[in-house]
């Protein structure tokens, strides 16, 4: 039974918030004991529906405690959050702190990995602080263990490898399970497992999980220690998944151990936005909720508050051609809107050219460049898209680029992570040339290797100074706020010296990006000591695409792909490429239904970020690997009601679309 307690002595009560509800939302959030599916087409108000159970429950008396909602981006999380917290009347300046003690927990999936390793993980031997490994730590130390085995990065790429590790992962298998299988696979395999056996000692050895392991670890966690299992199914009592159509078979058993008691599991999600099968995501979740969960009741979100009726009219013919899906047909009671625009240029060169004149003439309606948005599907696309605005000279923001693979970034995280434990070879490597201070991977090695007493004295100079900056660190992580941290860290360790005081103009706009970590570190200054700076490098190494959008302050035309723009909303959208091998991409279709349908849905997300304006475009000839290439438009084009789409053709012809 959920312990009850009197939310008004704490919380200021709204009186109207299920007012503003259409009938179907009210539904999904009175709807609170027992599992229920709630699917929601794009832009009907789903965030809404979440954070207003959340509410509901506390209304209700439900320990907020006892509440857990799980979504798959930092920037959901901190939406939701944000929402939350406002409709509880708790001030803004409080929005910052990811984990609130007497609220409930909004986090990624990931976010949800790390506070259950970090609570329950020394029962399987997880250290309390333990350091996350993002893609570019994992590639790094699958490089070097391809090089132990004498295999080059050419023949066999760290990419490659660590996305075959992953998926492995992602169905709950360890490196020694798999290794076991792999006697009589081919070489490749073999390979792969002999460097996973390597790359888990190193993991072991610097104290530290990569992503998959956030995920995999938790559910053996749980599956194989009652006593843990009886403690995380007590202490959430109520569970929300959103975006529950990209969790993966991994994700799903998390989910099903945690509601395995009370049963009382809320999913939101969307069949048909379904576009990352690619990496572990497993449509069969949502498709097999009810069988999963019996006696669930599903509830459908079909009114769109988003986007004009061509847009979602268009959006649906594009949807309903594929099968495997539950039906759902959206509506708006919006305006009309204006009609779809379908542009056929010469070339991929005068197709980037055309967007960014068309991007100018919208500006100068007073559209805010923000508010416009280009689309493609591969990331080769964005030069030319970057070469058209630059030369009509529109404002833009390319999303790709993380804050946090940044150079002097990395160089500063590293100090912070052997603040926190000097046992860290592969961050003691990097901190002792960042800045650079005479210590070489030769003089390091000896260290490791035990041999200090062979150290030259100047050697053995520089590694004691090296050291103390380490030790007084180390102390400093007990009692400073994270933010006060970073700051100590680059004072220090001298990259202030030698960004700011002795660098050049260049090192002194890399300082800005140290300065803006201290700000991103700000966050998390409500906990002190060691537990604000862990969660602080948690989120260093789990920050995605998305984030970048907030962190940055340049204003601008947003450039990115269509899985990156997942989730997020735009008055104007440009869809670039629309060509048959390039969207839908060859490569994914000739397998299967399922993937010719998952390039369908990757359109109609692509389609629903619209809210006002949609242009669709694509050449006539691509330079692809410095070749033209004849192409043809994408046959996906055919399946508008073509009533309410204008052609337009830089020839002056009528468009035909077969």
């Amino acid at each position: 039974m959920v312990l009850r307690f009197e939310p008004q002595a704490r919380y200021i009560l709204l009186v109207n918030y299920l007012d503003d509800l259409n009938d179907a939302q009210k539904s999904a959030v009175l709807a609170l004991d027992g599992p229920v599916s709630v699917l929601a087409g794009a832009g009907s108000g789903k965030t809404r529906v979440l954070t207003s159970r959340i509410y509901h429950l506390i209304r209700q008396g439900v320990v907020p405690e006892s509440i857990l909602a799980v979504t798959f981006t930092n920037k959901a999380a901190r939406e939701m959050r944000a929402r939350v917290r406002t409709m509880l009347g708790i001030e803004e300046s409080a929005s910052q702190k990811t984990f609130d003690s007497g609220l409930p927990l909004i986090a990624t999936f990931h976010g949800l990995g790390r506070e259950l390793l970090e609570s329950y993980g020394d029962a399987i031997g997880i250290p309390r602080f333990f350091s996350i490994y993002d893609r570019s730590d994992s590639e790094k130390a699958i490089a070097l263990a391809l090089k132990a085995l004498d295999v080059s990065t050419k023949e066999l790429s760290p990419r490659a490898v660590l996305g075959r590790i992953s998926r492995a992962k992602s169905t709950g298998r360890t490196a020694q399970e798999f290794y076991e299988k792999q006697s009589r696979a081919s070489f490749g395999n073999r390979i792969v497992a002999e460097v996973w056996l390597k790359y888990e000692k190193t993991l072991t050895a610097e104290k530290a999980l990569d992503f998959d392991d956030l995920i995999a670890k938790p559910v053996r966690l749980i599956e194989e220690h009652a006593e843990v299992r009886k403690k995380v199914q007590e202490r959430w009592r109520y569970v929300h998944i959103d975006e529950y159509q990209d969790t993966s078979e991994l994700q799903g058993r998390l989910a099903n151990l945690l509601v395995a008691t009370h049963r009382n599991i809320f999913v939101v999600g969307d069949i048909d936005q379904t576009i990352y099968t690619w990496r572990g995501a497993s449509i069969e979740n949502l498709l097999k909720f009810e069988k999963r969960y019996k006696g669930a009741k599903t509830i459908i979100l079909e009114q769109n508050y988003r986007s004009t009726k061509n847009l979602v009219a268009a959006a649906n013919a594009i949807i309903e051609q594929n099968k495997n899906r539950k039906e759902k047909k959206s509506t708006t009671e919006n305006a009309e809107g204006e009609p779809i625009v379908i542009h056929a240029a010469l070339s991929a060169e005068t197709e980037a050219r055309w967007i960014a004149r068309k991007s100018r003439a919208l500006m100068r309606t007073g559209i805010l460049p923000e508010e416009i948005t280009i689309l493609y599907r591969t990331n080769f696309q964005s030069r030319l898209l970057e070469e058209g605005l630059l030369k009509e000279g529109v404002p833009y923001k390319l999303l790709g680029t993380r804050f946090f693979d940044r150079k002097e970034v990395k160089d500063a995280l590293a100090w912070m992570r052997l603040a926190m434990d000097s046992s860290r070879e592969a961050d003691k490597v990097r901190a002792a040339g960042s800045p650079p201070r005479g210590i070489g991977k030769v003089t390091l090695a000896k260290l490791a290797a035990g041999q200090r007493n062979i150290l030259k004295p100047a050697e053995s100079t520089k590694v004691a100074l090296f050291e103390k900056i380490i030790e007084e660190l180390a102390h400093a992580t007990e009692t400073l706020r994270p933010s006060e941290f970073v700051k100590l860290v680059i004072e220090k360790n001298g990259m202030y010296r030698a960004l700011v005081e002795e660098g050049s103009e260049e090192d002194r706009e890399r300082f800005k990006n140290i300065e803006e970590l201290a700000s991103v570190a700000a966050r998390y200054d409500a906990q002190v000591g060691k537990t604000g700076i862990a969660a602080f490098l948690a989120e260093s190494a789990l920050s995605g695409d998305q984030d970048e959008m907030d962190r940055t302050e340049k204003k601008g035309v947003t450039l990115m792909t269509v899985h990156a723009a997942k989730g997020l909303e735009f008055n104007v959208v440009f869809i670039s490429g629309l060509e048959e091998g390039l969207f839908p991409h060859q490569g994914m279709g000739h397998d299967s239904n399922r993937d010719e349908e998952e390039e369908r849905r990757l359109f109609y997300v692509a389609i629903t970020r619209a809210k006002e304006r949609l242009y669709l475009t694509f050449a006539r000839v691509r330079k692809i690997y410095g070749s033209d290439f004849n192409s043809e438009p994408s046959s996906f084009l055919k399946d508008f009601d073509h009533t309410t789409v204008i052609f337009d053709d830089e020839d002056g012809e009528v468009i035909k679309i077969q």
